[in-house]
């Protein structure tokens, strides 16, 4: 088949098969979208588990590994459908516990073509990788819900405290990231290119959960994100019996920043993510490989730790702490 644009060949591939598919109410089923072929001739697929209530409702998906190395959203999300009767649920769930299906295996954060999924989206059906994969996703699952939950951990050897990142300037995305009882809700400025905000920019709200570190589970920050996405789709009156609100009060932060090394060496935390702290406190301190040279590292800032360096070596510049000021 010809491409009209180029001449070039456009490899045929099925039909998206999401629109025309009918899920009964009351049921569930597992779709596979065509990606693209991998060089052995399969077909590389994103599967999504479409839980379609016995009763009308809103419409909300979960999202995971939208960064192929950070993998806590996949089981978050594996355990959340297992606790979704569609019998018992009003609305419909499209859960995506892997997105950047080129990135898992390898354990990679990016896609084949270097890009970064996450800042190519709403994408395009004739772009690169990048923009093709986001592209499908949007159009075929974002577009289609009122509400999204999409799932992080920290990366590049970053740790972050269990934490929603969101417009807080709109007071039904509040109240849903309070519902949510995360630790911390920060207000975090939209990035060109990623999903929340092209979602925004359609009138989708998006709660976007940060938690624990790449490549790695954690069953702190899994059980904290299960646990508020049942309360989110409680409080949407989707689902009935939900976890009873987290353990510490929520704590809404209108700005964060970084906490750089001023030096190279060898970095020794003094924090944890969780910590709060004063300004002028030092969070760390880098030393040479004998010990003859220390440099503190202080907070310029009150607040909470929601993220800290877990790599040893560290170089001038890099970012070692993140503390977010408390509203």
């Amino acid at each position: 088949m010809a491409d009209g644009r180029t001449g070039s060949k456009v490899d045929p591939r099925p039909a998206f098969p999401l629109g025309p598919v009918r899920v009964a109410p009351g049921a569930s089923a597992l779709v596979e979208l065509p990606i693209a072929r991998l060089p052995t001739g399969a077909w590389s697929t994103m599967p999504v588990m479409v839980i379609h209530g016995r009763r009308p409702g809103p419409s909300v998906w979960l999202s995971g590994a939208v960064h192929g190395d950070e993998l806590n959203g996949i089981e978050i999300i594996r355990r959340v459908i297992r606790s979704l009767d569609p019998r018992r649920l009003a609305g419909t769930v499209l859960a995506v516990p892997i997105v950047n299906v080129f990135g898992v295996t390898p354990g990679s954060r990016t896609l084949p073509d270097r890009r970064d999924l996450n800042r190519s989206f709403p994408g395009s059906a004739r772009g690169s990788l990048a923009a093709r994969l986001a592209h499908l996703f949007f159009h075929e699952i974002a577009s289609r819900c009122g509400l999204g939950l999409d799932i992080h951990t920290g990366s590049n050897g970053r740790d972050n405290l269990p934490q929603l990142r969101c417009d807080l300037e709109d007071p039904e995305t509040r109240r849903l990231a309070e519902t949510f009882g995360a630790p911390v809700v920060l207000q975090a400025a939209l990035r060109d290119g990623s999903l929340r905000a092209a979602a925004g920019a359609r009138g989708i709200r998006v709660l976007l959960y940060e938690a624990g570190e790449a490549l790695r589970f954690d069953d702190a920050a899994i059980g904290t994100g299960v646990d508020g996405i049942l309360r989110v789709l409680g409080t949407s009156s989707m689902i009935e019996g939900v976890p009873p609100g987290g353990p510490t009060p929520v704590r809404f932060c209108a700005r964060s920043a970084w906490m750089r090394a001023g030096r190279s060496g060898f970095c020794h935390l003094e924090v944890e993510p969780g910590t709060l702290v004063e300004t002028g406190q030092t969070v760390a301190s880098i030393t040479d490989s004998v010990g003859r040279e220390r440099v503190a590292v202080r907070t310029r800032t009150a607040g909470i730790v929601i993220g800290v360096l877990r790599t040893a070596l560290v170089h001038k510049g890099d970012a070692i702490v993140h503390v977010a000021e408390i509203a």
